[in-house]
C-alpha cells in the first residue's frame, strides 16, 4: 500500500510540473503539510542523543513531543488563523489548517525524566539522554 501512495506522490509532482493547469488545488489554503516536512537532523554522542527538528510557524504552545522507550514523536497543530476588516474581502490565502506528526526510533531507549526540550526560531531541539544500561551479569551465590 505504502509504494502505491509514493507513486501518486510521483504522478502529483509530474502533473504539478508538465501541467499546472490541471492540477487541482485545495480551495482553501494549501495542503496540510506531510510528515516528511517535518525536517529533522539527528547527532548522537556517548551520553545523548539531540535532534533538531524544524517546525516553522507553529507557536510552542502547539507543538508535543513524546518519548515512549526508543520511540520519539513530534506533533505540531497548525491553525488557519483568517482576519478580514470591513470593506476588505479575501480574494486568496494561502495558510492552511491541519495536523502533522512524525514518529522515529532511536537504537537505545532513552531516560525520559531526564530529557529537555527547546523551541527558538521555528527549530525544535531535543537532549535525550540514554538510558544507562544495567551492571554486567549479577553474580548469585549457591547456598
Amino acid at each position: 500500500m505504502s509504494a502505491l501512495s509514493n507513486r501518486s506522490y510521483l504522478m502529483n509532482d509530474f502533473f504539478r510540473d508538465i501541467a499546472p493547469a490541471f492540477y487541482v488545488r485545495p480551495l482553501h489554503g494549501d495542503a496540510s503539510p506531510t510528515p516528511a516536512q517535518i525536517k529533522l537532523d539527528v547527532k548522537e554522542s556517548k551520553t545523548a542523543y539531540t535532534v533538531q527538528a524544524e517546525i516553522p510557524g507553529v507557536p510552542k504552545e502547539d507543538i508535543h513531543v513524546s518519548v515512549d522507550g526508543n520511540l520519539v514523536t513530534l506533533q505540531a497543530e497548525v491553525k488557519q488563523q483568517d482576519s478580514t476588516s470591513d470593506g476588505e474581502n479575501s480574494l486568496r490565502s494561502e495558510r492552511y489548517f491541519g495536523a502533522v506528526s512524525r514518529s522515529f526510533q532511536l537504537p537505545m531507549d532513552i531516560d525520559q525524566a531526564s530529557s529537555k526540550a527547546k523551541f527558538d526560531n521555528g527549530v525544535l531541539t531535543l537532549t535525550l539522554p540514554k538510558k544507562l544500561a544495567a551492571n554486567v551479569a549479577h553474580k548469585l551465590t549457591i547456598d
